[in-house]
């Protein structure tokens, strides 16, 4: 079954893709009971247990997929397209675990904050309490005149690399596209 929600493919480096190894994805949470074991086994804890946060996914399915933070979210999706990719923390209350920060910082697939819902419904089947967003959101657009993936900073849609503008619409699926050649 496939979760509704823009695809975001991966658009980072061809290398760290061929690094991707089959059956070696990110833990699979399908309740909040299942975060216990990814915080002890996989390197991630809860935010005020003083742990850094996860590196996560949501797969195709609308299921989340956590992996330790210095993870690439590439493995985490087995190289599989995502509705969601970024960082989340966790805070243990009590009643039960919650969100303490989330964010679509993933520079392997870029995904708009426009993925927030696939994001909150990942929590939602899992039991997990949410924010209404994203604690931090990041936009992503790919320079139509140099090819770079940019990280728009206070609305500010110009190229870091070369100074032209950004698109205001995402654009990143187009990123493995060569850039125009100058001149023609």
């Amino acid at each position: 079954m496939t979760a509704p929600g823009r695809r975001y493919a991966y658009v980072g480096p061809p290398d760290l893709r061929r690094t991707v190894v089959d059956g070696a994805g990110g833990r699979v949470i399908r309740s909040a009971t299942d975060l216990d074991g990814a915080a002890g086994g996989d390197g991630g804890a809860a935010a005020d247990d003083g742990g850094e946060p996860f590196t996560y996914v949501v797969g195709l399915d609308g299921l989340l997929r956590l992996a330790p933070r210095r993870s690439e979210h590439v493995a985490c999706a087995e190289g599989q397209d995502v509705l969601g990719a970024g960082e989340i923390s966790f805070r243990r209350t009590p009643d039960g675990p919650q969100v303490h920060e989330v964010s679509n910082q993933s520079t392997g697939y870029c995904p708009d904050p426009d993925s927030w819902p696939a994001v909150a419904a990942a929590l939602d089947r899992a039991g997990i309490a949410r924010p209404d967003g994203f604690t931090h959101a990041l936009v992503f657009r790919r320079c139509e005149g140099c090819g770079e993936h940019n990280v728009v900073r206070e609305a500010v849609f110009v190229c870091v690399f070369c100074d032209e503008d950004l698109p205001s619409a995402w654009n990143m699926a187009a990123s493995r596209q060569p850039p125009p050649a100058r001149g023609s």
